[in-house]
């Protein structure tokens, strides 16, 4: 049954509005969009509606290009409870388990004068934070929370950073918006958008059943925001080429996040990497990537480079702190923008416990990576009626912001149903870790059923080719 939730008269999520005026949607497409289910995460934010509205936007993406050979457009529903368990996780491994998702460093600490959150998934953040804190490898939590309790949030914070880790001092919104960089991504739009150069798009038919079959996208991303946006992609029937450095490894989000792609792995600091990778990006509809704004630069892959490369790409992109500002190089994750913008401190005060409380999803990463997939769909309807390409970037940090600012809903409202057997697809997945089971899609586009063609599949398993 579908339900009109009480989010204002048009029963449509808090957020919708604002990202489809980002995406430069028609308000008119709006009325294609409603909601089904009850419930939310429990969460001191509007987290749930912010998965509804990011998944519906792509959904309306899609509708609006898969209607392009004259058919009217497909109407599009989210699933509020589907969505909030895509948010967390849509794996369901049978007989085995999945990595854990952080290492055992990783996670808040309280300094001398409040809290800051270390980030030490990667090997080499895990190796900076012990050498700031001056630590050897075999040191543990207790001997990280002894020496972080003898710190300065703020001067443990900079000398971190600045000796290439990933932390986050946790602010208050209120500091975060008297903050330099709070002020510049509050005042940056939730997605910049420029129109790039022309380019014959290869003609192709837009099949109402599978939109995307024609479509080349090349995932310069990991972790997970960008490849959200391109596992959606995929789903569409998108051929996504993922690519990764020759040494990566993501144990605790692989299984997610390679589901319907090629994964293949290059080396972009070489001279054959990076021929290699402007072979693929020639023939590319798509580049989505996620490297900080000056890393592409320092390869030689700037803007300029990959408009030359391919005229009419769709290039969409994200970081973590915003495109200005004087944070907009930092090196940032979801749960760190968390503690910087305000969101784990009004977590805090909202449940009146003692440390910091984040979202109980990564919902700045997945809501980013639904944007993301809509801005490319909005690109591709571009390019088919301009032939021109199109820019389109935003940040973990700017999404951070509109939560903020969306009513964090109604006291008491009814918590999710707990999930069911009939919320997992009756067919498996034959991964490359074991079999497992997905959760079923949480967004319907009459017409173009969401389904994946490819099992997850490990990191550089596939040849880096088309």
């Amino acid at each position: 049954m579908i339900e009109s939730i009480t989010q204002g008269a048009s029963g449509l999520p808090y957020g919708l509005n604002e990202i489809w005026s980002a995406l430069q949607g028609a308000p008119a497409r709006l009325g294609l969009c409603m909601q089904s289910g009850r419930g939310a995460l429990p969460s001191a934010l509007a987290t749930t509606d912010l998965a509804c509205s990011s998944i519906a936007a792509a959904g309306l993406a899609l509708s609006e290009y898969a209607a392009a050979g004259g058919a009217a457009a497909a109407r599009v529903v989210v699933d509020r409870r589907l969505a909030s368990l895509w948010f967390a996780s849509s794996l369901r491994p049978q007989g085995w388990s999945m990595a854990p998702a952080w290492d055992p460093l990783a996670g808040d600490y309280e300094s001398a004068d409040g809290w800051i959150r270390l980030h030490t998934n990667a090997p080499h953040h895990r190796a900076a934070v012990l050498a700031v804190l001056g630590l050897g490898d075999r040191a543990g939590r207790e001997d990280v929370a002894r020496a972080v309790a003898r710190q300065d949030a703020e001067e443990l914070e900079a000398a971190l950073v600045a000796h290439g880790a990933c932390a986050a001092r946790m602010r208050s919104s209120e500091a975060w918006l008297a903050h330099a960089q709070g002020r510049a991504v509050a005042a940056e739009p939730l997605l910049h958008y420029a129109v790039g150069e022309e380019g014959a798009a290869a003609p192709c038919e837009i099949a109402r059943a599978r939109p995307l079959r024609a479509i080349r996208v090349l995932d310069l991303t990991r972790i997970i925001a960008g490849p959200v946006a391109t596992r959606f992609l995929a789903g569409y029937g998108a051929d996504v080429l993922r690519i990764d450095p020759l040494l990566w490894d993501e144990p605790g989000t692989e299984q997610e996040m390679t589901l319907g792609k090629r994964c293949a792995r290059l080396d972009l600091k070489s001279r054959a990497g990076r021929e290699t990778f402007e072979r693929l990006l020639s023939r590319a509809d798509v580049l989505v990537h996620g490297y900080r704004s000056d890393a592409l630069e320092a390869l030689g892959l700037g803007a300029e480079r990959r408009r030359r490369l391919r005229p009419g790409l769709i290039d969409v992109s994200l970081d973590a702190y915003g495109w200005s500002g004087p944070w907009r190089e930092r090196r940032g994750f979801d749960s760190l923008v968390q503690m910087s913008s305000g969101i784990a401190e009004t977590g805090m005060r909202a449940f009146g416990r003692e440390r910091p409380t984040p979202l109980p999803v990564q919902a700045l990463d997945h809501a980013c990576g639904y944007v993301l997939a809509a801005a490319v769909l909005r690109g591709l309807d571009l390019r088919r009626r301009a032939g021109t390409g199109s820019m389109w970037r935003t940040s973990l940090a700017r999404m951070a912001q509109l939560l903020l600012t969306l009513p964090a809903g109604a006291p008491g409202a009814p918590a999710l149903a707990p999930e069911t057997p009939d919320d997992v697809c009756p067919g498996g997945e034959a991964t490359a870790w074991g079999p497992a089971r997905r959760l079923v899609a949480p967004l319907t586009v009459s017409a173009s059923p969401l389904y994946w063609e490819r099992p997850a599949s490990a990191l550089g398993t596939d040849p880096a080719r088309w």
